[in-house]
């Protein structure tokens, strides 16, 4: 028997017939995800710290490599047992205390939507400016502390509507919204780099040249320390950029036919479309800076410049379905199941999705991506020291100490095998707070809420997703190896 108020239709197991996703889908989905301006910016975000062209490409191939292991692991839970991530979670923090890593990561969705949409919404500025030339000179009426101008934030609203009617659309229509926008996406970044090349030829006096000009992007590093200071802290924001997916992957997988399906769609997608898109910002970056004399690292500040108004039009219409592929996948589906877990009779997949679009607004995210480096070093870095302790023990759980094996039923009831303690295992919230515990002294330090710290705290958070997830996975197979069986039975 199930308990009532621990499940809805949107939380329960997809049954074997209804799940209908292959290889393509998982594909298709990656590239709707990655294909985004952020992906775009990242590698560019790099350079600024004195990364060259090679050193920055291969920094974000690794770690989506590395990022994802976990999301492959995490993704047979899912094609397995046909199950959300937060149902996952009651399995290793308990019934009740899986709330603490669902809502741990829909709030950072809720971070990141809000970001997508503020970029959605400067490509519906420049839309708007082709037919209205003085609309960005609309008068302020927001407060100061907002922080933003008045026609920027109607068109992040705008934006954010569309988001809204996709999410009231339901689960089904994003995967039609990911498989129909994921061609038009690698066409549209290929033709970017293009232009870029070309453009770039026709300045400098030829084809070789121009290749020769946007490749050669050297490092300013002048030792090798130097370049593992910016290396590492860039190697652990690249895994961090799908931290939030590595998690809650088994949202998607949970639709899989099979396991291969999820396997090789995601091994295809998600390392190679990231590269790829990186690749391209960067060299666009690097054209920018010979066609315009100034280095413009977000896609829709180059694309606000072509002259055709047509191509411009049709330029920020692809931008716009990029992001909303991306924003509906990645920040809209994960929260709202999580948001669902935490009560489940008054919450489902819809007003999840509502709640994670209202807090994208409150959550201000033009303060977010305000500059690259606070984008990458501390955004990224800070929400990845708290993943990555939740990563490690969800794979302990599942993998070493569970041998692979969930009870499907008792994840559905108070009083079962995941009871634990009154609904919540305090064994893994002491190792989450002890794999988090590491990384606080550099997260205040680069936030400026401590002046200085020792030298070794701040090389530390450097490495934050590293220390957390097999600091958090030890100490909890450590307590679990000697706690399990009495946690079972009280």
């Amino acid at each position: 028997m199930k308990d009532q108020e621990l499940a809805n239709e949107d939380l329960l197991p997809i049954p074997k017939e209804k799940r209908d996703w292959g290889a393509s889908s998982y594909f298709s989905l990656w590239v709707g995800m990655a294909v985004c301006i952020p992906s775009y910016m990242i590698a560019a975000s790099l350079i600024t710290a004195g990364m060259s062209l090679i050193q920055s490409v291969m920094c974000v191939f690794l770690g989506n490599l590395i990022v994802l292991i976990p999301m492959l692991l995490n993704g047979k839970v899912g094609a397995k047992y046909g199950i959300p991530y937060p149902i996952y979670a009651r399995s290793s923090f308990g019934i009740l205390g899986s709330n603490v890593p669902a809502l741990l990561r829909a709030v950072v969705a809720c971070g990141w939507f809000g970001i997508q949409s503020w970029i959605g919404g400067t490509a519906v500025m420049a839309v708007i400016k082709i037919l209205w030339p003085g609309f960005e000179n609309l008068p302020p009426v927001l407060p100061d502390f907002m922080g933003v101008e008045t026609a920027p934030f109607l068109c992040f609203l705008i934006f954010w509507a569309l988001n809204v009617f996709i999410i009231m659309k339901g689960i089904r229509y994003i995967k039609w919204l990911e498989q129909a926008s994921a061609p038009i996406l690698l066409l549209g970044g290929l033709a970017l780099l293009a232009w870029a090349v070309l453009e770039t030829s026709a300045r400098v006096g030829g084809l070789g040249q121009a290749l020769a000009l946007l490749v050669h992007s050297p490092g300013t590093f002048e030792t090798s320390a130097q370049f593992w200071r910016a290396f590492i802290p860039g190697l652990t924001a690249m895994v961090g950029f799908w931290a939030t997916m590595s998690l809650n992957i088994p949202d998607f997988t949970r639709y899989a036919k099979d396991q291969r399906s999820q396997f090789v769609g995601q091994a295809l997608g998600l390392p190679t479309t990231m590269t790829l898109f990186a690749f391209i910002g960067v060299i666009v970056t690097k054209a920018s800076e010979i066609i315009y004399g100034k280095a413009l690292w977000n896609p829709v500040h180059v694309i606000a410049r072509f002259d055709s108004p047509a191509i411009l039009l049709l330029s920020m219409l692809i931008i716009v379905i990029a992001t909303l592929s991306t924003n509906i996948a990645a920040n809209v589906v994960g929260p709202a199941n999580d948001f669902a877990n935490m009560l489940p009779s008054k919450i489902d997949f819809k007003r999840g999705g509502l709640l994670t679009a209202l807090l994208g607004i409150v959550i201000m995210p033009w303060k977010l991506i305000a500059d690259p480096s606070g984008y990458i070093f501390t955004w990224l870095i800070a929400y990845s020291s708290l993943l990555g302790p939740i990563g490690g023990i969800l794979l302990v759980d599942y993998f070493v100490i569970r041998k692979q094996t969930l009870n499907v039923k008792d994840l559905y009831k108070r009083q079962g095998e995941y009871g634990y303690c009154r609904g919540i295992n305090p064994y893994a919230l002491l190792a989450f707070g002890l794999g988090v515990l590491p990384n606080i002294p550099g997260f205040l330090f680069k936030t400026g809420l401590l002046d200085s710290i020792p030298s070794f705290f701040e090389t530390l958070y450097s490495y934050a997703w590293f220390v957390g997830l097999p600091t958090a996975g030890l100490l909890y197979y450590a307590f679990m190896a000697r706690s399990r069986p009495r946690l079972q039975k009280a």
